[in-house]
């Protein structure tokens, strides 16, 4: 198999007494998407923000591999180079959508910004590229000059959906896209996330407490319960078939509900 995209070994954090996560690694290949599950509490977003560089770990290490395929250890990549990649081959979906975007900046602007931070400097055309990028994420392009504060909060996650993927990044990380929305407003967001993740052939780690998302999206999931990974596996696998009897809980309640 080839050399994973990002791996994590032996990440550790702790705030005070309690520890957050515990010795967790894994491997991300390009084109997979890892879902991450668990109860609140469980340590599963502060992974992420150990993963995506927002939380410095006590111990552990991640590597990422670049488009060069040079692999780096991303706690020793400079400030510059750190915020590059952040712009160019990442992207990162916010649960609240108001901290994605840039609410005072309009609609096209906050796709704009991204192109402009690898280098576009033509006005006509990277307000083409806002304007296209709002279409795909189902966001009527004749409002590309109106501020996210007047979009719903479907439109304003659609939107920073678009803000994120206009770079064609190689890696996104998502922390419970869907959650707080209305039932229909969810499937529809989760049909858009999972066609362009299958377009754009994207490596993805997403967190969130609903199965039915990590069925929907993720080829593997991992379940953390106390900052520790209980179990892990093919979602199908883990998701018919669960070994530890906290997994077996979590499915179990979800078939009751």
């Amino acid at each position: 198999m080839s050399t994973p995209l990002l791996t994590a070994r032996g990440l550790t954090k702790s705030f005070g007494t309690r520890t957050a996560c515990d010795a967790i690694s894994l491997d991300l290949h390009e084109g997979e998407v890892l879902a991450v599950v668990g109860e609140s509490g469980s340590g599963k977003s502060t992974l992420l923000s150990l993963l995506s560089g927002d939380l410095a770990a006590d111990a552990g290490r991640v590597t990422y591999r670049l488009r060069s395929g040079e692999v780096r250890d991303l706690t020793e990549l400079g400030e510059a180079e750190r915020r590059l990649l952040a712009r160019t081959d990442w992207g990162f979906i916010r649960q609240d959508a108001t901290q994605g975007l840039r609410m005072p900046v309009s609609a096209g602007g906050n796709v704009g910004e991204r192109l402009m931070a690898v280098g576009a400097r033509h006005y006509g055309d990277i307000r083409t590229a806002a304007s296209d990028w709002l279409a795909r994420v189902e966001i009527d392009p004749a409002r590309i000059d109106e501020s996210p504060r007047s979009f719903s909060g479907g439109m304003r996650q659609r939107l920073q959906i678009a803000r994120n993927l206009v770079t064609s990044p190689r890696l996104v990380f998502m922390d419970e896209p869907t959650s707080g929305l209305d039932v229909s407003v969810q499937a529809r967001l989760l049909d858009l996330i999972r066609g362009l993740v299958q377009e754009m052939g994207l490596a993805v780690v997403i967190v969130t407490h609903d199965l039915a998302v990590a069925r929907l999206l993720s080829h593997r999931m991992m379940v953390m319960r106390g900052g520790r990974v209980i179990e892990t596996g093919l979602t199908d696998q883990v998701l018919d078939d669960p070994r530890e009897p906290y997994t077996q809980l979590l499915v179990s309640s979800v078939l009751a509900a």
